[in-house]
């Protein structure tokens, strides 16, 4: 077993964390990945990985090994890609907004898998910041302005926001008549992920954005826990509309002031540098793009 394979079954061996599941995803017996990661460990003079009974985890140096052996094995999938007429293979690395996963992406997977069958997805959901070169992370999907960043950004849709409550909201606060005469009213607060601080109300009046600022009595980092508060009549929240139109449709929500939307959010990929030639990654942002400009168009 030459070393790259070594690397790929230590780096199976360390996503699996059991040397068994890694070998059955690869196709060799169990004995074959124990002797592996004991060759590497052997010629490294470091212990990579901790056993026991129950579970195998890094060590500080496993995981340190773990980065590099991805950025390897990547580098080589990409330079066999990129020559003749094979379609992008190996394993692309994600990280996106879960509401967004599952309203844009997760529908159409199957007809993506179908057209690259090699390519393997590994997809988690945050919206915290993520280092992707130290995490392994090819690319992350996220909404809302950039901070300043190294990262390569790719914007690809501009998401309509619409402001709204609950009927029980305006039961007992009354209907808001235009975005400059909110006195009474109150808010649900939005902790932004980059700023950690609370994001006033925004308007568009013909042009420019106004914000407001109104009181709460709670305020939340999550954007499913920020549209429950809303339909328990405790503020008013803005959101995108496609997230709020299964509300307006059954009536737990109502949309205000819709002569001054909120402005757009943006939603856009980053990724590293060094990712920017990747097959896998290119195929992928191709396909992100068009399941957006399709789920948007107006019919």
């Amino acid at each position: 077993m030459d070393r790259l394979d070594q690397m790929r079954l230590f780096a199976r061996v360390a996503e699996r964390r059991s040397f068994s599941l890694a070998a059955q995803d690869l196709g060799v017996p169990p004995s074959t990945a124990t002797d592996a990661v004991k060759q590497l460990e052997a010629r490294l003079g470091v212990k990579l990985l901790e056993r026991t009974t129950r579970h195998v985890a890094m060590t500080p140096d496993g995981e340190g090994y773990y980065r590099r052996c991805l950025a390897i094995l990547d580098d080589v999938e990409d330079a066999e890609s990129a020559f003749g007429s094979a379609k992008p293979k190996g394993v692309l690395r994600i990280d996106v907004q879960g509401r967004l996963a599952r309203r844009f992406l997760l529908p159409s997977l199957p007809r993506f898998f179908a057209e690259y069958p090699g390519i393997e997805l590994h997809m988690t959901e945050g919206d915290r910041f993520v280092d992707l070169v130290r995490e392994g992370v090819d690319c992350v999907l996220r909404v809302g302005e950039l901070a300043d960043s190294e990262m390569i950004a790719r914007r690809i849709a501009l998401l309509p926001e619409v402001t709204c409550a609950a009927p029980s909201y305006v039961e007992r606060f009354g209907l808001p008549e235009s975005w400059d005469r909110l006195e009474g009213h109150r808010m649900i607060g939005f902790h932004s992920s980059a700023t950690g601080y609370v994001l006033p109300l925004e308007f568009l009046v013909d042009g420019v954005v106004k914000t407001v600022t109104l009181p709460s009595v709670l305020s939340v980092n999550a954007a499913e826990s920020y549209t429950a508060a809303a339909k328990l009549g405790l503020g008013i929240i803005q959101v995108p509309r496609w997230g709020a139109e299964e509300a307006f449709a059954d009536g737990s929500l109502m949309p205000l002031l819709e002569d001054t939307p909120p402005s757009p959010s943006p939603v856009s990929l980053l990724y590293p540098k060094s990712r920017q030639l990747s097959p896998r990654v290119r195929v992928f942002i191709d396909w992100v793009m068009a399941e957006f400009k399709s789920s948007l168009r107006t019919p």
